[in-house]
């Protein structure tokens, strides 16, 4: 079977890579940017920073921001009566994973409308035409929408999270702007970052990783432990070096998939509203544990990469207990809680194991997890 790889056609990476915008709407010919960001991003004028470019270009935009943390079927749909009402032609997306995820939805419903109850977009869905074309511009270090073919919506009446994959939704511009990130707090910074390795991590052992995604992945850990410190002191390396390591990522996960720690996170989400990359960053540790003995020598390059010296000479118990202690350690010290006392419910866990079983990550886990043992994982954490 053929390893298939999908990346944006272009993207710009360093600081003030923002006004590259105005060349590539003036390059395609696009008149007039519907712009999807969250209301924090424009009340504390990060979402300005872009239109102040655009105003200065005397570019045409529209700003939606009806948009939740984990975006809902509502936030999509009303998105989509919201763009077809503004006569634009093309999708600026500015902020995290829920921007970007609800920019990717109304796109793919513009261009494919009999997908417009949004539901039916779950899982690998037929759509035939690419979506509305988005230019990206990531606000966190962290999901890496920017450049992958995924996105997640929650259904608040089923209290589940469904993710979509669709090659068709890539934004066909990535703009990694650091400074965009710079006014992200400690906490967002810490969370996202998380996410990021947590990506990283899963996609370098998840059962569809081959060789290129490894290139990615394996880079994306060394680059992240590198730098999420010093990113959540809001230093400019640190910065810096987590919208590098963070897309780098986001090329490999996106062509060879995640597993359980996704699949738990996302029921989390659903139910509790809980943030994707803390979720991630408390169930990571535990999960990387349960996984160890299918993973074979990988966890020494994990070990390795999180900055662990003396791999070479370690057993393969020490070097699978020294990838896991280092990134226990590492979400320690940015500040992430321990374990999942403050947030699940005891009458909870099955829901939520159903959920995270049912999940389009859970098969690319390289262990198989019945539903018994996702409830034993969670409940480890309580």
């Amino acid at each position: 079977m053929a390893n298939r790889i999908v990346l944006n056609e272009t993207s710009y990476h360093g600081a003030g890579a923002i006004q590259e915008i105005v060349h590539e709407v003036a390059g395609r010919g696009f008149q007039k940017a519907f712009i999807c960001s969250d209301p924090d991003l424009v009340k504390f004028k990060v979402t300005a920073k872009v239109t102040d470019v655009l105003d200065k270009a005397g570019l045409a935009y529209e700003v939606y921001s009806n948009i939740k943390p984990n975006p809902t079927i509502e936030n999509v749909q009303t998105g989509v009566a919201a763009f077809k009402a503004s006569n634009a032609d093309y999708i600026i997306a500015i902020g995290g994973g829920s921007s970007m995820d609800t920019s990717k939805a109304i796109g793919i419903i513009i261009a494919n409308p009999e997908f417009e109850d949004v539901r039916s977009l779950e899982g690998v869905a037929p759509t035939k035409n690419p979506s509305v074309p988005i230019i990206a511009v990531p606000t966190t270090a962290g999901t890496a929408a920017e450049v992958t073919i995924n996105y997640v919506i929650t259904d608040v009446e089923k209290k589940r999270k469904f993710v979509c994959v669709d090659t068709h939704d890539i934004p066909v511009v990535a703009i990694v702007d650091p400074e965009m990130m710079a006014s992200m707090p400690k906490g967002l910074t810490a969370a996202t970052g998380m996410d990021a390795l947590t990506h990283a991590i899963e996609g370098y052992t998840t059962k569809g990783a081959w060789e290129m995604t490894d290139m990615f992945n394996l880079k994306a850990i060394e680059v992240i432990a590198k730098n999420l410190r010093g990113a959540v002191d809001n230093t400019p390396e640190g910065r810096e070096g987590m919208a590098l390591g963070q897309y780098l990522t986001g090329m490999g996960f996106s062509n060879c998939g995640l597993g359980i720690v996704h699949s738990m996170a996302h029921a989390l989400g659903a139910v509790y509203d809980t943030p994707h990359g803390v979720a991630n960053a408390i169930l990571l540790p535990t999960v990387m544990a349960y996984n160890a003995d299918m993973t074979g020598d990988k966890y020494k390059y994990i070990a390795a990469a999180m900055g662990v010296e003396g791999t070479e000479s370690m057993s393969r118990e020490e070097y699978r207990k020294a990838a896991v202690d280092a990134v226990r350690q590492l979400s320690l010290d940015v500040g992430i809680p321990a374990d999942l006392k403050e947030i699940v419910k005891e009458e909870d866990i099955q829901f939520l194991a159903e959920s995270a079983v049912a999940d389009a990550c859970a098969p690319g886990n390289p262990k198989e997890a019945s539903l018994d043992d996702i409830i034993g994982l969670y409940r480890s954490l309580l």
